[in-house]
């Protein structure tokens, strides 16, 4: 007969398998049927449209009035030359919100983002073109570069700027792509349970972990405001993990394991009480409990995995941490 529940099973395992410097997978199991979807597409919705970046929002260009106009002795006119500042990302130092950067350039050269970057600024795609100056050309211009979220056309800060500037379209998202998929993970003998796996590729200005912890953030406080009126308590981690089946059968005494009288004594004499304690152990570590023996030693492994578990079993670090806790309040 199926199993009835009163509640969904609480996932708890979280991974992160980092690809690149900008690239990482972020995994997460076991989900009930169905829920693996409805919380990644909203993650990915929040990673896309919620994390911080830098952006240039208007240019001031030496003898330039607009941006069909042109620059002597520059290859590129002033709308390519925006086209390429807009393929450079910038990272504001000392956590500014907002700063304006004035540069000075003189012919011949060629104009890339390593050029840019300075004390105010850094400067993520180096190699990325900016434009290119003739022989006894100058180029003078400011850009004035913000911290925002999302995309943000040149028409909502052309009146806020000083007579001079251009404004532009910022695109201040730092997420370049999110992808996810679901598989299926066996639980128990139940192979219906899903994992969910996000694909989060970034331009450099943030990790992908830091991005996702923001988007977790930001899709906390959204939910905040009906956590507010209704009072509802979310459990914390100790919570969860104290609810964990495997902690409850962990922290079962080793009488529970119906060991000979010679391996019991082996290990109480030495001072294991629990099962948990005899998974953290190393194979070496338990060979070497005093005058455990090699029978008595395979009757241990032997029984152990009848309980479920093994000797140095790979454990989680949310229940490894309960465990040892529970270890030593029984010691103390």
């Amino acid at each position: 007969m199926k199993k009835i529940k009163t509640a969904p099973l609480a996932p708890q395992e979280f991974e992160v398998e980092h690809i690149s410097e900008n690239e990482a997978n972020i995994m997460a199991f076991p989900f009930e049927t169905g829920y693996a979807i409805s919380l990644a597409h909203p993650l990915r919705r929040f990673l896309l449209s919620s994390s911080v970046g830098y952006a240039p929002i208007a240019i001031k260009i030496e003898g330039a009035k607009h941006e069909f106009d042109s620059v002597r002795g520059m290859l590129e006119d002033i709308s390519d030359f925006i086209l390429n500042l807009k393929e450079i990302r910038f990272k504001l130092n000392d956590e500014a919100t907002e700063t304006e950067v004035n540069y000075n350039f003189t012919g011949p050269c060629i104009i890339t983002g390593s050029n840019l970057s300075n004390d105010e600024t850094e400067v993520i795609t180096p190699d990325a073109h900016l434009a290119t100056l003739n022989e006894d050309s100058t180029l003078n211009f400011t850009i004035k570069i913000a911290k925002g979220i999302g995309y943000v056309p040149s028409e909502d800060t052309h009146d806020e700027l000083e007579d001079g500037y251009i404004a532009l379209d910022a695109y201040f998202t730092p997420v370049r792509s999110v992808t996810y998929k679901i598989e299926n993970v066996l639980v128990e003998d139940n192979p219906n349970f899903e994992r969910v796996i996000l694909n989060i590729k970034t331009d450099g200005q943030i990790t992908p972990l830091d991005a996702f912890r923001n988007s977790l953030e930001v899709m906390y406080a959204q939910l905040a405001v009906f956590n507010s009126e209704i009072s509802i308590k979310a459990p914390t981690t100790i919570e969860r993990v104290e609810e964990n089946p495997d902690l409850k059968k962990l922290t079962t005494h080793i009488d529970s394991l119906g060991l000979s009288a010679r391996s019991f004594n082996c290990l109480d004499r030495s001072n294991i009480k629990l099962i948990g304690e005899i998974t953290l152990m190393s194979t070496n570590d338990l060979k070497n409990v005093k005058n455990l023996g090699k029978k008595s030693y395979d009757e241990i492994v032997e029984k152990v995995q009848e309980f479920g578990f093994a000797v140095g079993a790979d454990l989680s670090d949310d229940v490894v941490i309960a465990l040892k806790k529970k270890i030593e309040a029984g010691q103390a």
